[in-house]
């Protein structure tokens, strides 16, 4: 289930209240950068981080935790971040989202990846995009999509170091959107061998992967739609925060998201034809047997009767009663009789095409 943070009621709007559960310390970490050079380094302090910023190149500030509310008001008041921006950023349930204000952009993104148990977990990253600087705000440490963005940067390999920090922004949306096409494909691998064992023989174990595979497709989509909205946005943006040459970039990114939906889209349908397979797969189960069950019942009924009328004893001394019951081949002339009416009555039910 989605589990929703949500206030109390009564709380004072932009109100900062550190996630249950959250480190009180958050790491702090700087990739500073221009075309000629690069540093990375760790801070134990916001003073020490603001001490370090340089105005002349794109300034990478990222901050892993969401237990330090001290931080977070720091940033704020020196990067002129909006206070409900930050409260925001505390509340991990937040839809995908861009906001613009004054002089910067606040974005809300999603990322999926396979933790250490190679379970899908969701993490809410949050980004304020300014001239000179991009911030990132993540819930927890060591678990992004961002390490090949990071090399890319070190390695100064294509436009990475050439542009300024709305590129950065760019491919780290297109990180998290990338990794959406691996999930998308363990998740169809699941629903092809779903359907595999729906054809040759249904069960409640399939039909449970066929249910956690629907609402992770619901999940997905929840996360999905949104970011259309958002690299929408900033394609249309026309203020200096988004560069020409960035906003083509976006342009690329839009279409991949528009493949992703498409894809999540063809697996719902999927989904949802397969639990039309299964009932209907179930039903035919059930008329099998049901058909089984009524030839053996139809075979036994001559049967029965032939029992029937043997088993009443009648005296055979006696005019008019039974003189089988003393013949010297009576009871095998009995079970030849029905036999005989066995075999005609398959016989019968084959010409039908009953069986």
């Amino acid at each position: 289930m989605i589990r929703i943070n949500y206030k109390s009621a009564g709380t004072p709007p932009a109100t900062l209240l550190p996630r249950e559960g959250a480190r009180t310390r958050a790491d702090i970490s700087l990739i500073q950068y221009d075309a000629e050079s690069l540093t990375e380094t760790r801070f134990d302090s916001f003073e020490e981080l603001i001490a370090k910023r340089d105005p002349h190149k794109v300034n990478w500030i990222n901050i892993d935790g969401l237990g330090d509310i001290e931080l977070l008001q720091k940033l704020g008041e020196h990067f002129h971040l909006h206070p409900l921006a930050l409260e925001d950023v505390l509340n991990t349930a937040q839809r995908p989202k861009v906001e613009r204000f004054a002089d910067h952009f606040f974005i809300v993104s999603d990322m999926i990846y396979f933790n250490e148990a190679k379970q899908l977990s969701f993490e809410q990253v949050s980004l304020f995009l300014g001239t000179d600087f991009l911030i990132t705000v993540q819930e927890e440490c060591g678990h992004d999509v961002f390490e090949h963005v990071r090399e890319r940067l070190r390695a100064g390999r294509g436009f990475s170091r050439k542009m300024k920090a709305d590129y950065l922004a760019y491919a780290l949306l297109d990180a998290t959107v990338d990794q959406m096409f691996p999930v998308l494909e363990s998740i169809g691998d699941s629903i092809e061998s779903v359907e595999e064992e729906l054809l040759d023989k249904p069960t409640r174990a399939s039909l449970k992967k066929l249910y956690e595979a629907k609402r992770l497709l619901l999940h997905l989509r929840r996360v999905a739609w949104p970011h259309r909205d958002i690299f929408n946005t900033l394609i249309r943006d026309d203020t200096e925060l988004i560069g020409r040459e960035t906003q083509i970039f976006l342009r690329d990114c839009y279409d991949h998201i528009t493949q992703i939906i498409d894809i999540i889209e063809s697996y719902r349908d999927l989904t949802a034809g397969l639990m039309d397979l299964y009932l209907s797969s179930l039903g035919f189960r059930t008329n099998e047997i049901m058909r089984v069950l009524t030839v053996v019942t139809v075979l036994f009924i001559p049967l029965t009767f032939l029992a029937g009328v043997y088993g009443m004893n009648f005296n055979t001394a006696e005019r008019g009663n039974m003189p089988e019951l003393n013949w010297p081949f009576g009871y095998v002339l009995f079970w030849v009789v029905c036999l005989l009416s066995v075999a005609g009555m398959v016989l019968f039910f084959k010409r039908k095409k009953w069986l």
